[in-house]
């Protein structure tokens, strides 16, 4: 017999948060919990065979203290990339989660003027 918390990790929905290191992480799943949304952390290197056991319904890359051109810089997986593409899952970049996006599109990354830490002031 299977237990409860066994089915309900691998057949209930849940957002997959790929974390990169940031002192954020814990922090975002509990935000996404607090909406009654189940979320597992997984390593950002997590293998797309131990994703595809479950059923995302979403993901979040969080941010990191890397930047993507670090020579040992963290990066999603191209299985993990195949799967999101295979299944459609929506996926949100937070700060590093955003600049890994970038990187793995063809997009390119810079350095910003300012460094933001906190809450920022945005202008139109």
């Amino acid at each position: 017999m299977v237990s409860s918390t066994l089915f309900f990790e691998t057949c209930s929905p849940q957002v997959a948060i790929l974390d990169f290191g940031s002192q954020y992480s814990h922090l975002i799943a509990r935000r996404v919990r607090e909406l009654h949304v189940y979320c597992e952390l997984y390593s950002c290197q997590v293998e797309a065979t131990e994703l595809a056991k479950h059923e995302i319904t979403a993901i979040i890359l969080s941010g990191g203290p890397s930047s993507v051109y670090d020579k040992d810089a963290p990066h999603v997986s191209q299985a993990t990339w195949d799967l999101i593409k295979e299944r459609k899952v929506p996926v949100l970049g937070i700060c590093y989660g955003m600049q890994e996006m970038a990187h793995v599109f063809g997009g390119t990354v810079e350095p910003g003027t300012k460094h933001e830490y906190g809450k920022a002031m945005v202008h139109r």
